[in-house]
């Protein structure tokens, strides 16, 4: 089934699109929360990894073609997609023709933070930028941060996804809440990581996030159910319960970066907090 999902919002239309699907270890997915919990929400397999999936948006407004996250890296060879068990059934690329386009025809990318399950296909396999014609949007942090890492975090940052960005000066560097377009904004979402951010579309009196690994999946919803991945759990707990509440309250469309069964989601208020429900707009 072609993952391909799209919403209209005022002048603004949403394009939910995928770069595969890949696993991780549930126990790392939910942190300190016990399995009897979250493995009635999302079954483990024999190596206790749970499905996820790669799911960048395009966002198109004011004759822009938005990209918000570029995708999984796909320069691993065998033992990284072993170990992460990816599946391409789908990638960026398919999703962008299908919707007429092309690496060429985007303007602007914004990178959340530059893990490379979220900013990987940033460059090509020559060590190129993959969209030439565009700029590259990240926090200060979140740059500074990839090219310092420390031994908690290295893991994370390959260089061959962002290097050749910062190197050919490609990177527009923000500090803070930033609107980049009239209606769309980036806001720092700390607690994953120090420089993350987040992207906020308003348009025809509605609103879309694009929450990044804030909540990477809609099951992660709850206040509590911060992954064990996220460098400062206390902080990720904080930036949550300041912004959920003013998401459920506006009936913000989430754009999760990993659900594996829907491409968006609205909340829904619950006796600690917060659930999430799917939205699935046009397909």
């Amino acid at each position: 089934m072609t993952w391909l999902h799209t919403l209209t919002l005022g002048d603004a239309r949403v394009t939910s699109l995928t770069d595969g699907q890949f696993r991780l270890d549930g126990g790392a997915m939910f942190g300190v929360v016990p399995k009897a919990l979250w493995a009635n929400l999302t079954a483990p397999d024999e190596d206790n990894r749970i499905p996820l999936r790669i799911n960048p948006l395009l966002i198109q407004l004011g004759g822009q073609n938005v990209l918000v996250e570029t995708g999984m890296w796909d320069r691993g060879g065998e033992k990284f997609d072993a170990m992460y068990a990816v599946e391409r059934d789908e990638t960026l690329f398919t999703g962008l023709r299908a919707v007429g386009l092309t690496p060429n025809d985007i303007h602007l990318v914004i990178n959340t933070h530059l893990h490379f399950d979220h900013c990987g296909r940033n460059t090509d396999a020559l060590g190129q930028p993959t969209f030439p014609n565009a700029r590259y949007v990240v926090q200060r942090q979140e740059l500074e941060d990839a090219l310092s890492p420390h031994d908690r975090n290295r893991a994370s940052y390959i260089p061959d996804t962002f290097m050749p960005i910062h190197e050919a000066g490609l990177f527009e560097v923000v500090d803070g809440e930033t609107e980049l377009l009239p209606g769309l904004s980036v806001v720092p979402l700390p607690g994953h990581n120090l420089g993350q951010q987040g992207v906020v579309l308003q348009s025809g009196g509605r609103m879309l996030v694009a929450c990044a690994d804030l909540m990477p999946t809609l099951v992660h919803a709850p206040y509590a159910y911060n992954m064990g991945y996220d460098l400062y759990p206390v902080t990720n707990l904080e930036v949550r319960k300041r912004y959920f509440p003013a998401w459920a309250e506006a009936g913000a469309i989430i754009a999760p970066p990993h659900d594996p069964h829907a491409p968006f989601g609205r909340f829904e208020s619950a006796k600690r907090g917060y659930t999430a429900v799917p939205v699935f707009g046009e397909q």
